[in-house]
């Protein structure tokens, strides 16, 4: 199946039920905030090398966490027990999203490119693009950063700067998000890591229910 090509000079994406198997649904156009804003209200995100053309994806079966069904394991609870930990939002969003993206570069590599870092930096600065820090006993343990649209979450990447650090701000984070009424934290691929905490596949019906929750917002 073609893949779409997405036209310069206007802001549209396909019907995301044309997406390939793969979930890969069109190729080309830009990271402006409009752009960005219409992909993720529509279940669609970037996700690209660095130096080739944007590439977007739209998966049929979504994998997410509902913010109530997180999973603490008996080791974060020791954790817990033990330290003083402390959630903050928006600390230095751009140093947040680095931090992700050097600790990718030094484990398996990184679709963070300086591109994504200044494009995800302009939907920060309009109040979409949002990050997250635990802090242990004072000291940054770790954190994350997404989009964040009415009451969906889209995330995007966490690093970990002590043991279980990505995990603790999930954790406290997915928990906050409970309390204001999210409907989901979209993970966009699985991983085990995730599935752990809670994370399981959605069918394509129950995923798009779930998005009305960001059209809501104005979007």
């Amino acid at each position: 199946m073609p893949v779409y090509r997405l036209p310069n000079q206007e802001i549209v994406f396909p019907d995301p039920l044309l997406a390939r198997e793969d979930g890969l649904l069109a190729v080309g156009g830009d990271l402006c905030v409009e752009r960005l804003l219409l992909a993720y209200t529509n279940g669609i995100f970037p996700w690209y090398e660095p130096g080739e053309e944007i590439l977007w994806w739209c998966p049929n079966r979504r994998f997410v966490i509902i913010p109530e069904e997180i999973h603490e394991s008996h080791s974060m609870k020791k954790n817990r027990k033990k330290h003083v930990l402390q959630l903050v939002w928006n600390r230095d969003f751009a140093d947040t999203m680095h931090r992700c993206r050097m600790k990718r570069e030094h484990a398996e590599g990184t679709w963070i490119s300086d591109e994504m870092e200044a494009a995800y930096g302009r939907l920060h600065q309009a109040g979409y693009a949002v990050s997250v820090e635990v802090y242990e006993d004072g000291v940054l343990a770790g954190g994350l950063y997404g989009v964040s649209i009415g009451t969906c979450f889209f995330g995007e990447s966490m690093f970990s700067e002590k043991e279980n650090g990505s995990k603790a701000a999930l954790l406290l984070f997915a928990r906050e998000l409970e309390r204001l009424g999210f409907c989901m934290i979209d993970c966009q691929f699985h991983t085990q890591h995730l599935e752990r905490m809670g994370g399981r596949y959605v069918s394509w019906e129950s995923y798009r229910t779930m998005l009305k929750g960001c059209r809501k917002s104005g979007q």
